[in-house]
């Protein structure tokens, strides 16, 4: 006797509604451990059972959802670093002058850092494991979106590069998100608002810019601080159309 068609292919709704509470309920744990690690001092140790009592479970319940300690740290960390990554990534854009995109990313990410001290904090404490960390993979998604518009931008103003100088803006842009990471970590640990916020964006910001600036001499490129990016790329491919034929 055969089986009809419908009734093989009928999704089983039980087991998608299961699945979708597991999510939820996943979700959920994570964002507890969030709200308590937000309420402490960085650093600070956060017990399972703190963890339990905001999100109004038992221990029980949060280790039917992760198989120990460590599965459920990893969970809270990869929600901390894509959400640093969601808030900063917006803002790498070719949206004004160069020194204006920096300055509007570096801010960004002092924003974030000084409005969630122990979110960095436990983001800066990403174990070291064999396999890419939730950090590592947050500061790649930051750099490559960097390394994308810097290739953009030079390939629309048309610069010549040899395939190694190509294959270094990864890193560099890499180097360069690390650098800026590695700063404020630096600054927040040393505290006491020295120097205040503002006088660090302009800071890091200037130096990212210098170095740009460098980079793109040693290629020929001439970069002006007061300079739009949009009208440079403009002006490039205006260049590289040549002029209007007759009419």
């Amino acid at each position: 006797m055969s089986v009809p068609d419908h009734a093989t292919e009928r999704p089983d709704g039980r087991q998608a509604r299961w699945d979708r509470h597991n999510h939820e309920r996943h979700r959920h744990i994570v964002a507890a451990a969030i709200a308590v690690i937000e309420e402490n001092e960085p650093g600070t140790h956060i017990h399972l059972q703190q963890i339990a009592d905001r999100a109004g479970l038992t221990r029980s319940v949060i280790y039917r959802h992760f198989t120990d300690r460590a599965e459920l740290d990893r969970a809270v960390l990869t929600a901390v670093v894509d959400s640093l990554a969601d808030e900063l990534l917006p803002a790498v854009t070719l949206d004004g002058t160069i020194p204006d995109i920096v300055e509007r990313v570096v801010s960004r990410y002092v924003g974030w850092a000084v409005a969630h001290p122990s979110l960095h904090r436990l983001a800066e404490s990403d174990p070291v494991t064999r396999t890419a960390s939730p950090l590592q993979r947050g500061l790649e998604r930051i750099s490559e979106q960097v390394a994308s518009v810097v290739v953009t931008a030079l390939d629309t103003l048309g610069v010549p590069l040899r395939d190694e100088e190509r294959a270094m803006i990864d890193p560099l842009a890499f180097g360069l998100v690390g650098a800026v990471f590695s700063a404020v970590r630096r600054w927040l640990v040393l505290g006491e608002d020295q120097p205040p916020a503002p006088v660090l964006v302009t800071s890091l910001s200037d130096s990212v810019w210098y170095l740009l600036k460098g980079h793109a001499h040693s290629l020929g490129v001439d970069l002006r601080r007061d300079q739009p990016v949009q009208a440079l790329l403009e002006q490039a491919s205006l260049a590289a159309a040549g002029p209007p034929g007759p009419a």
